[in-house]
């Protein structure tokens, strides 16, 4: 299935920012079954609130596409997005969201409140969440227990 295939990538990205001690979530963008981007999260190494995964991808597939509209685009999340990347994916104009971990303490999609939901916007990308949920959970988890044992 073509959307697992494209989680287990965003979680390769999760595990390279895991790797470099940032808190682990990649993200993965995808138009028509080609990949614009690949991205994890860097704002501890930029120090820069904005170095998401998935605003690094936004950015990334935009300078390929030479577009900031990234109509039919996919984006592929290990994290339910925060309303910063949230609202980014709405002006990109994206066309759907896989996530996988749910994020209680962020999350826009579902989790916290469900930005996509409140009338008023002109653009609202399609949601699937909870796409390798256990794996994407299991490296936060995993990362954030072992910055309590520090």
């Amino acid at each position: 299935m073509e959307t697992i295939k494209y989680m287990r990538m965003a979680l390769q990205e999760a595990k390279k920012a895991r790797d470099i001690d940032e808190v682990p979530v990649g993200a993965v963008i995808v138009k028509e079954g080609k990949v614009l981007a690949r991205s994890h999260n860097e704002k501890e190494t930029r120090k820069d609130v904005t170095k998401h995964a998935e605003i690094i991808a936004i950015q990334k597939a935009s300078k390929k596409l030479d577009n900031w509209h990234l109509d039919d685009c996919i984006l592929y999340v290990t994290l339910e997005p925060c309303a910063m990347c949230a609202g980014a994916i709405m002006q990109a104009r994206i066309k759907k969201v896989v996530f996988g971990a749910f994020d209680p303490k962020g999350g826009s999609l579902e989790s916290c409140f469900q930005l996509y939901n409140i009338k008023g916007f002109n653009h609202y990308p399609e949601v699937e969440s909870g796409v390798l949920e256990e794996e994407s959970a299991g490296l936060l988890k995993d990362f954030f227990k072992a910055k309590r044992n520090v």
